[in-house]
């Protein structure tokens, strides 16, 4: 039986002050504020416009907290669960866990711990995004009076309800063998699209009344928010149809109106104290496959358990089967001893791309290779239009998790001093690297290369092309720079939806139609994205 922890809120207040602290000194909570600064100078500078039909608010205290309350619980909570989704896992490598274990913590007591600590860190962002709203307000001079609660309010009671529920989830997902890794990265960006999905903002141009589950299930508060902004449209122009949206960087209406900010309901309370309950239900339901730091309880590292004492041979069995080794030269090196493949008049540069192409695939089971397969079949088969706007997305987003491991597989195995110390590691262990995510790239989608070429549609090539080296110099670039797979598999994904899938010009760097293809952009991109990488490692190997 587990002893209780004395003085547990003591504990617990310098468990997260100390967690805290260690995250906002990170690169990454630097750049996510960086980003939040952006977003609310985007908003200032009417980039961002949030836009009822033909109508915008008055830049008053109500409309500017408004307006970042919807930012915050929107996109941060996507951000937000990158930026702290790593809490566990730093404490396994820094081998703090294991002098947690050795304590009376309980695994709820550290869950929930860890829970309010991403909270946090989340937290300070939704506070910067207030301070840039103050701010917003002063500056803009359209209302110069000040209003706190109008301002704090939807900050107060629709961001922090979401970010504490993504704190939670993110505690949630390091505890569970499968989604600790890049497959969790990838499987919360659409799971938080199912939960905007599930808020009823697609029923928001409906302008009709709202029960109460669909407002417990409002994970973000937008859908409530907007139907307060909708209902004042409608006091003044009985003709507005309902529409809503946010708009990146179109032209902001010209119409005005006041809006005094949100009449909140009893209901509206409930449903965000729902949410909070939800975000403790979670860091609770988080303690049970947590494994308290003890190896021996994961399931994955059962299966790899080393033989018992008694089925390792002995040592002096050992010593005997030692001489069999001899049947190959001893004047040759290890690489010439392994036969034809790897010969010593092969080119060094072929063998070393193998390498690195065989490490990226190494772990991946069977399955992996015939879904890969098939994906490169169904692009030589399908229809162009079909394999080019389909098959294709499906066939670049496979392998993913191969991709985001060029740059910081080193940094994750601990094996930068053995290759940093190599002879002339940066002119060829890098370009190696490059050309094997190039390889991935090519194997996996080069059935629609072929098609191109055969209908002769040399404008859908280049798109391809320069898709297919942009993925390897993107995720080469940020794997380098951030230390870390995390960064390329959140961009990644989220460009991948919002991009390719959406066929969006200019941000469409697969080229999946005609109209959305830019193969210029992304050709300058790709060179960028080389020369950063190579900087970075540079900078790595102590040159810079």
């Amino acid at each position: 039986m587990t002893a209780r922890i004395r003085n547990a809120p003591r504990v617990l207040y310098h468990m997260v002050r100390a967690d805290f602290l260690e995250r906002v000194r990170r690169y990454s909570f630097l750049l996510t504020l960086a980003v939040a600064v952006y977003v609310g100078y985007a908003a200032f500078a009417e980039k961002i416009v949030l836009r009822l039909d033909d109508y915008r608010g008055i830049y008053n205290s109500a409309w500017l907290g408004g307006l970042m309350g919807i930012v915050c619980s929107a996109f941060l909570s996507l951000i937000g669960f990158y930026v702290v989704k790593n809490s566990i896992q730093r404490d396994e490598q820094t081998r703090v866990g294991r002098v947690l274990a050795t304590t009376p913590m309980t695994k709820r007591f550290y869950t929930f711990a860890k829970s309010i600590s991403n909270f946090a860190v989340l937290a300070s962002m939704v506070l910067v995004m207030g301070a840039a709203a103050l701010l917003m307000q002063l500056l803009r001079g359209e209302d110069p009076h000040l209003h706190l609660w109008p301002l704090l309010a939807p900050l107060i009671l629709f961001a922090l309800p979401a970010m504490a529920f993504v704190a939670a989830l993110a505690v949630l997902f390091e505890t569970l063998p499968v989604l600790r890794g890049g497959v969790g990265n990838i499987v919360f960006f659409f799971f938080w699209i199912f939960l905007l999905a599930a808020g009823g903002i697609d029923s928001l141009n409906n302008g009709g009344t709202r029960t109460a589950f669909q407002h417990f299930r409002d994970f973000t508060g937008i859908v409530a928010e907007m139907d307060n902004m909708q209902t004042a449209v409608r006091k003044i122009d009985p003709t507005y149809k309902g529409g809503s949206s946010l708009n990146i960087g179109e032209k902001p209406p010209m119409r005005r109106f006041v809006w005094t900010g949100i009449h909140w309901t009893p209901l509206m309370l409930e449903s965000r104290l729902f949410w909070l309950l939800a975000a403790a239900f979670v860091a609770w339901l988080a303690s049970f496959p947590f494994h308290r730091f003890d190896p021996a309880r994961e399931w994955a590292i059962r299966r790899k358990q080393k033989p018992s004492s008694a089925e390792t041979p002995a040592t002096e069995d050992r010593t005997v089967l030692l001489p069999k080794a001899e049947r190959f030269p001893t004047h040759l090196s290890p690489l010439q001893r392994r036969g034809n493949t790897q010969r010593p008049n092969a080119n060094p540069f072929l063998r070393l791309v193998v390498a690195e192409l065989r490490l990226m695939l190494q772990g991946q089971r069977w399955w992996w290779y015939i879904v890969a397969a098939g994906l490169l079949i169904a692009c030589l088969v399908s229809p162009l239009s079909a394999s080019r706007s389909g098959v294709l997305l499906a066939a670049w987003i496979w392998p993913i998790l191969i991709w985001s491991q060029m740059g910081c597989r080193e940094a994750r195995f601990n094996t930068q001093p053995l290759l940093f110390s190599c002879e002339r590691s940066l002119g060829r262990q890098l370009p190696a690297l490059w050309a094997a995510g190039v390889a991935v790239t090519i194997l996996t989608g080069g059935g629609l290369a072929i098609r191109l070429l055969l209908a002769n549609d040399w404008h859908g090539f280049a798109a391809w092309f320069a898709g297919a080296c942009f993925i390897p110099n993107f995720a080469l670039a940020c794997g380098i720079w951030s230390g870390s797979s995390k960064m390329f598999e959140a961009i990644y994904t989220v460009w991948w939806y919002i991009g390719p899938a959406h066929q969006i010009p200019g941000i469409d760097f697969m080229g999946t139609s005609s109209t959305s293809g830019t193969p210029g952009i992304f050709a300058v991109a790709s060179i960028l994205l080389v020369a950063i990488a190579y900087y970075g490692r540079r900078v790595r190997l102590g040159y810079i």
